[in-house]
């Protein structure tokens, strides 16, 4: 069963990766680097700030630190458990995939899915009463991601373990989020 999943994951990996054309290739790499992104960071914050105030959002900052440490770690760590080839590195695809960006590291899980998902959904959880469309911000982790597939850096199960380890990451850092707030209150009140 194991040898079916991994080749159909091999399988979607090579039929993404394909889609692939060089003149977007530099758009790619852009996409998939953090620092690109700080204006939508920098625009969620301001929304944040603007609904719960500066303490409040440095809370939220912290909290965000933690989460992504955390989350970069087990990801790190998984990592080198598995040893998962990425597929750049493997000589059976030499030729048949688009290598636009190599790595020497390993696989599986994506951080960036992982990071991107927990960082979305804890904020997600946050924002989504104050915000009718927060659901968009998904679009994020979703883009963030894809852009390692196309790159030729991960495989498609490497990004949705890596989505499913950051929502749970993001949601039990939101229910510590939640029950800090309620402690403080509790003794503040």
């Amino acid at each position: 069963m194991w040898d079916t999943v991994i080749q159909l994951d091999r399988n979607l990996f090579l039929f993404l990766n394909g889609l692939g054309s060089q003149p977007f290739d530099p758009f790619w790499k852009i996409i998939t680097k953090q620092v690109y992104w700080s204006p939508l960071f920098l625009a969620v914050f301001y929304l944040l700030q603007k609904k719960m105030g500066w303490k409040n959002l440095g809370i939220i900052l912290l909290f965000l630190a933690v989460l992504i440490a955390c989350t970069d770690q087990i990801t790190n760590l998984f990592k080198t458990t598995f040893e998962r080839l990425r597929p750049c590195n493997l000589l059976e695809f030499k030729g048949i995939m688009r290598a636009v960006v190599t790595r020497k590291s390993f696989s599986f899980f994506s951080g960036h899915a992982a990071n991107s998902m927990a960082s979305t959904m804890f904020v997600f959880l946050i924002i989504r009463s104050y915000y009718k469309h927060s659901y968009l911000l998904f679009c994020f982790p979703l883009v963030f991601a894809y852009s390692r597939i196309y790159l030729g850096l991960h495989f498609p199960g490497d990004i949705v373990t890596g989505y499913f380890f950051g929502a749970v990451s993001g949601w039990l850092c939101y229910k510590g989020y939640i029950r800090f707030r309620r402690l403080n209150h509790a003794t503040n009140g």
